[in-house]
């Protein structure tokens, strides 16, 4: 492909380099603004290029070394070039801008960004497998950067859970032993505050040698081992007979118990621990849960906030799509001995205005979607009643979306709005937002 000069001018949603050659828009790997690169295109489109870096010839004083040996290799992280303050600041201009570009509105006030450790922080997760017969081992990792087909050949991983980061060269070892090589398609973990989970995807069962190997490894690396040869129901523990996988989440004050929740491998929990804590603190100070509050919590989950406001208030319902979640966070509540939180299970992306807890009053409610966002429950709530939101959202074009929603038809305001980085060194935006009215 030819080779261009080009000027860095902006940094995109994914965190590529922008700039334009001919007119046409250009997103270069490994670029970051204010820099001058000799680009390569690796791959022509329609509307726009996508380019590597063949030699960078001006530096930005924002670029810093990945502390990370198989950047640029593996595509988990795409920021690690990025000094952490610019990180922060790029994804607070993606959000801003999603809200001026998408929702036609603006927050009152910006709260400050939530940030905490940014090695080591990836709890859960799901590493690829692949079997590279020409090489006589197998690969475990992550995807690679320029091709997603293929499995990055790496050893460590510098931003998972510090049990497993360091042991991923030693996983990829024990599966090049193993009978059934060609035969695990991938492995997840997931780590509570004592236990650290591998769920191993086989697609053929596995020979006694194998299972004797699994076994041994997590005894030697104290892992809890999992196998799963069909769906999500087929997970089962091999070693030991009864893992548990919990995590804790503080309450923040003397005169409220924190709360404990219990989890299975496959369950959805935030991928980052410290910030989970972090932001509960600040959806608790948004929300200013009250004792004679009434409050509803959409998209539940597990109760990952349900539980902690439920302390404070004299009613919660959380409400989850996923029949599962909402047993165990059934089961959560009546472990940590909350008996003013019930859970009900419905399909939020379907109209559910006939529900019982949809025809209620709340007080205050909190919303906690996937990507989607939660346009289609903003079409029958909140009802006149609910002064205030919480919103926790993974995606800012739909937050954007659904701001625009709660402010033009609703009559909300948006009070105040922030960034958190969940994930750091990636170009991925979670954020928070607090909507209320007179």
């Amino acid at each position: 492909m030819k080779e261009f000069e080009a000027s860095i001018t902006d940094l995109s949603h994914d965190g590529r380099g922008v700039t334009r050659i001919d007119g046409k828009a250009v997103f270069v790997s490994g670029a970051l603004p204010g820099e001058e690169v000799l680009l390569r295109i690796r791959k022509r489109h329609r509307h726009f290029d996508e380019a590597e870096v063949v030699e960078l010839r001006t530096r930005s004083p924002h670029r810093v070394e990945p502390k990370c040996r198989h950047y640029g290799q593996c595509s988990g992280c795409s920021l690690q070039h990025l000094d952490a303050e610019s990180q922060i600041e790029a994804k607070q201009r993606v959000l801003a801008e999603n809200f001026e570009r998408i929702g036609k509105v603006s927050p009152a006030s910006w709260l400050p960004p939530l940030t905490d450790q940014p090695w080591g922080y990836r709890r859960k997760g799901r590493l690829s497998v692949r079997n590279v017969v020409k090489k006589g081992r197998v690969l475990v990792g992550f995807r690679e950067e320029d091709n997603p087909r293929f499995v990055a050949d790496i050893e460590q991983c510098e931003v998972a859970h510090p049990a497993l980061g360091p042991k991923i060269g030693l996983l990829a070892a024990l599966l090049s032993t193993m009978d059934a090589a060609a035969d695990i398609a991938q492995i997840e973990f997931a780590a509570g505050d004592d236990t650290v989970a591998l769920v191993f995807r086989h697609l053929k069962p596995l020979s006694e040698r194998d299972l004797a190997a699994l076994t041994a490894f997590g005894q030697e690396h104290g892992f809890a081992i999992y196998l799963q040869p069909g769906g999500i129901s087929s997970v089962h523990p091999l070693w030991p007979e009864h893992p548990r996988l919990a995590f804790r989440i503080a309450s923040g004050r003397d005169d409220v118990q924190d709360v404990e929740l219990e989890f299975r491998p496959l369950d959805f929990v935030q991928v980052n621990a410290g910030m989970n804590q972090r932001m509960m603190a600040r959806a608790m100070e948004l929300l200013d849960p009250q004792p004679t509050d009434r409050v509803l919590d959409l998209f539940c989950g597990l109760g990952n906030f349900t539980l902690p406001i439920a302390r404070r208030v004299a009613e919660m319902v959380g409400v989850e799509g996923e029949h599962g979640l909402v047993e165990r966070a059934a089961e959560n509540a009546m472990r940590n001995g909350i008996g003013n939180a019930r859970f009900e299970v419905a399909n939020l992306f379907e109209d559910q205005r006939h529900a019982a807890w949809a025809k209620q009053s709340w007080d205050k409610l909190l919303l906690d979607p996937p990507r989607a966002g939660a346009d289609k429950v903003l079409e029958y709530l909140p009802h006149r009643e609910t002064r205030r939101i919480v919103y926790v959202s993974c995606h800012p074009a739909s937050l954007a979306r659904d701001a625009g929603i709660l402010v033009q038809k609703h009559g909300f305001r948006l009070s105040a709005a922030g960034v958190m980085d969940m994930f750091p060194h990636t170009a991925h935006v979670e954020s928070i937002a607090l909507f209320e009215r007179d």
